[in-house]
């Protein structure tokens, strides 16, 4: 039994589904529209505002495609009328963003500067030298792009300095000392 994917999704005021032949769903909202195309085998139904998804028989493929059905599609209607945001935090000396056009360049201590290109479909934003926003209405994007932004100088356990998520908690360990010798 899918706990998940037996659990109706309320369509919020402004967002409309629509489904087409093959089971591409279309969401659209005041943020944006999305389209995928999910298994034949799920049977997606919208009925009085609320989405539904059942599934044929109880095979384990059938399942697990149930409830990441249900999982996808709530994530596209949540996209779609709010959007999805990440917060990331630079911490360290002399460690800054900056946002030129759809550039996004770190300096991170590295003799270098690292750059990124914003994909189209996300919005950045840095509002002081050690914060960046990314937001969109795909949780996949964002959530890609910020992990590839935090992975060009992921936080370390002994100074604590690199990129994190904002809620992230980077657990930090004692380095040595020199005056443990007896």
């Amino acid at each position: 039994m899918s706990r998940i994917g037996n659990k109706a999704i309320t369509i919020p005021e402004g967002v409309e589904v629509t489904i087409a032949e093959g089971n591409e769903v279309t969401v659209k909202g005041p943020k944006g529209t999305l389209t995928k195309k999910f298994s034949p085998l799920m049977d997606i139904a919208v009925e009085n505002g609320i989405l539904t998804v059942k599934r044929p028989n109880e095979e384990k493929h059938t399942k697990q495609l149930h409830g990441t059905t249900r999982a996808l599609l709530a994530s596209m209607i949540h996209g779609c009328d709010k959007e999805f945001m990440k917060t990331l935090k630079i911490v360290g000396i002399g460690y800054r963003a900056a946002l030129s056009g759809n550039k996004l360049t770190l300096n991170l201590g590295f003799s270098h500067p690292v750059e990124f290109t914003v994909p189209s479909d996300v919005k950045v934003e840095v509002p002081d030298n050690t914060t960046i926003k990314v937001s969109g209405i795909d949780k996949q994007i964002v959530g890609q792009f910020a992990a590839v932004v935090r992975a060009a100088k992921k936080p370390e356990p002994y100074g604590g300095k690199g990129i994190r998520y904002d809620d992230e908690h980077v657990r930090r360990k004692e380095g040595k000392t020199a005056a443990s010798k007896k």
